[in-house]
């Protein structure tokens, strides 16, 4: 039973809505719910994913749109009036005292010395309001997606022109002086400045960094497009500048998906006219020779590894640290990891987790909440297995037809827009990937299942879990799971709790995901041969 309710003119942000739908998912009866606003776009996702009634049809950009899959009429009213309830409980909280600014200049008036803007609006409206807070002297960082090319060019070239950084649209990690802005973890102070086109590849890079005892000055996230031929890096670029006359920064790590190749080459231009050690992660590009102080990486785990050594921690084996790193941050809280946390599950036999696998299973399939660790993967895969597919791949002959629907090996990413429209990214609601890995589980032809899981502030507080009864299920069925778990010792939901949990449910736990893309691909190619 389908049915969509419209509220007129009732804008909400995006992250409200989002959590109003998972308190809406959990009713009884509701199989699936999307709160979110009226645009061509929501409607056109809410479409493909059959949530869309004639009655939403005639919703426009600035009204509410309540949609719901039920068993029964009585159970969608319940969903609507539950979703109601929900912003009428905010509307009141609000009035009872000051918890909301409505504007900019109420913000300001607040907490004067702010010098930072988070954003996360409807992308047509962002512009306005990022060029507001430009104006007024603060950094911008623009979580809203769906922002015109246009804009974002335009509120880049103010933010340039005024010495202040935008980072966004779509951009969702930051680390600034040791705060974490959006989905980031906890991590130690240090000599590593990273810029980052790719926020799950800026979290994995940051944690590793801690876990072999570096630790980060800053971490600036740039926005997705921010390579693209049409925004030409203008954030990375900025960014490179500030890590470059920043004292505390004394290797600057570079993370992208592949550039288009004219802001690649100028990207590295200015890298090699720097003063600093650069290490360069360009997930998927071609590899190239290391070129004065440049250095380049395969993978993410290999960015890691070379800034940390770079810095001033030893290398594996190494007794004292090569050159001179500056301090890190003295405080007993943030030590040195053990050692286990650098090595755990990546020396596993794939044969050994093949030898579990029930017969007749031979494909992989990917289940990521990360978008750049998704794509390592599919980069990876394609040296190791045949005719793996994506529904982010760059190259369209490996697209998935239907990405809500596997055959063969696959590597999906469950954040990109058509599974998150008007429900919680899966990094904070693990309802999505608990089903679709039930759905895998079930499928008879798949051998070995890939996940990422990532901890850190936004994330959600308990993955294991959350994923305990899939899991299960998943290994009485005789499926092998390996994942990668990205946090660290201070992350809010421990990292040595997580890793253990996983473990009880049978999964092999791997500290970087190329690490275990690798042994999920040994698994599969040793299953496949029976």
């Amino acid at each position: 039973m389908l049915t969509n309710f419209v509220v007129p003119n009732s804008y909400h942000d995006s992250v409200f809505l989002m959590s109003i739908a998972a308190k809406v998912k959990k009713l009884p009866g509701i199989r699936e719910v999307s709160c979110v606003m009226g645009t061509e776009e929501n409607q056109r996702i809410l479409e493909i994913a059959g949530l869309l009634a004639d009655e939403g049809r005639k919703a426009g950009p600035n009204d509410l749109l309540i949609a719901a899959i039920a068993d029964s009429d009585e159970a969608c009213r319940a969903a609507v009036r539950a979703a109601q309830e929900g912003l009428m409980r905010r509307a009141s909280s609000s009035a009872e005292g000051p918890l909301f600014s409505r504007s900019l200049q109420g913000a300001l008036e607040r907490q004067p010395d702010s010098n930072l803007a988070l954003i996360s609006l409807p992308g047509r409206y962002a512009r306005e309001q990022a060029e507001q807070a430009l104006r007024r002297g603060l950094h911008v960082f623009l979580f809203s997606d769906n922002v015109p090319v246009a804009d974002e060019i335009a509120l880049k070239k103010l933010g340039r022109e005024l010495g202040l950084l935008v980072m966004g649209p779509d951009c969702g990690t930051a680390l600034l002086s040791g705060v974490a802005v959006g989905f980031a973890n906890r991590v130690r102070r240090g000599n590593i400045g990273i810029v980052a086109a790719a926020g799950t590849g800026l979290q994995e890079v940051s944690c590793l960094v801690h876990n072999r005892g570096g630790g980060i000055s800053h971490a600036i996230g740039t926005g997705g497009r921010d390579l693209s031929e049409a925004v030409g890096g203008m954030s990375m670029l900025q960014g490179m500048e500030l890590l470059e006359n920043d004292p505390t920064t004394r290797v600057v790590v570079l993370i992208s998906k592949p550039p288009a190749p004219s802001i690649a080459e100028r990207i590295l231009d200015r890298a090699r006219a720097g003063r600093k050690r650069y290490v360069v992660g360009f997930v998927g590009a071609a590899g190239a020779p290391d070129n004065g102080n440049v250095t380049f990486a395969s993978t993410l785990s290999e960015a890691a590894e070379r800034a940390a050594v770079l810095s001033g921690v030893p290398a594996r084996g190494q007794a004292e640290p090569s050159g001179h790193a500056l301090p890190y941050e003295a405080s007993a809280e943030l030590t040195p990891p053990p050692a286990a946390l650098e090595t755990s599950g990546c020396d596993v036999d794939p044969a050994v987790l093949a030898s579990r696998v029930a017969p007749g299973r031979r494909y992989l399939r990917g289940l990521y909440s990360g978008g750049t660790l998704c794509y390592e993967a599919e980069h990876l895969l394609r040296s190791r297995l045949q005719g793996v597919r994506s529904n982010i791949s760059h190259d369209p002959k490996r697209l998935m037809a239907d990405p809500r629907r596997s055959g063969g090996h696959v590597v999906i990413d469950l954040g990109d827009d058509e599974f998150t429209v008007g429900r919680p990214h899966p990094m904070i609601d693990f309802t999505l990937r608990t089903e679709r890995l039930l759905q895998e589980s079930a499928d008879p032809e798949c051998a070995v299942i890939l996940l990422d899981v990532v901890l850190g502030y936004g994330a959600h507080p308990d993955p294991a879990g959350a994923l305990a009864p899939a899991l299960v299920e998943a290994r009485r069925l005789g499926v092998a799971v390996v994942a990668s778990l990205c946090g660290t010792d201070l992350d809010p939901q421990g990292y040595a709790a997580q890793k253990a949990a996983l473990e009880s449910f049978g999964v092999t736990v791997c500290c970087a995901n190329a690490d275990a893309v690798r042994l999920a691909a040994g698994v599969a190619v040793v299953a496949a041969r029976g």
